[in-house]
């Protein structure tokens, strides 16, 4: 275990930059089915995504996701990309 207290400040700005720099890897996609039957997807976000079976079958159907693949090419430039949460 480290002492903090005994780094002076640009250790600790050099350990907080080390840290920031190394790459994290993505959170486990994990799902659940939900008290009503709903499919629960977690690790996308702080919240689960839920969804009802038939809503996750028109959302991942071949056409729908190329109209949505589309639509974000289209628009990559105004999307904001949101770090990974863990």
């Amino acid at each position: 275990m480290i002492d903090l207290n005994a780094l002076s400040k640009d250790q600790l700005i050099a350990m907080l930059a080390a840290a920031q720099a190394q790459p994290r890897a993505p959170s486990k996609l994990t799902c659940k089915v939900s008290a009503k039957g709903a499919v629960s997807v977690y690790g996308m976000g702080k919240w689960p995504v839920t969804l009802y079976r038939t809503q996750w079958e028109r959302l991942l159907a071949p056409d729908t996701i190329k109209q949505i693949s589309a639509f974000i090419a289209a628009n990559v430039t105004l999307l904001t990309v949101k770090p990974a949460t863990d």
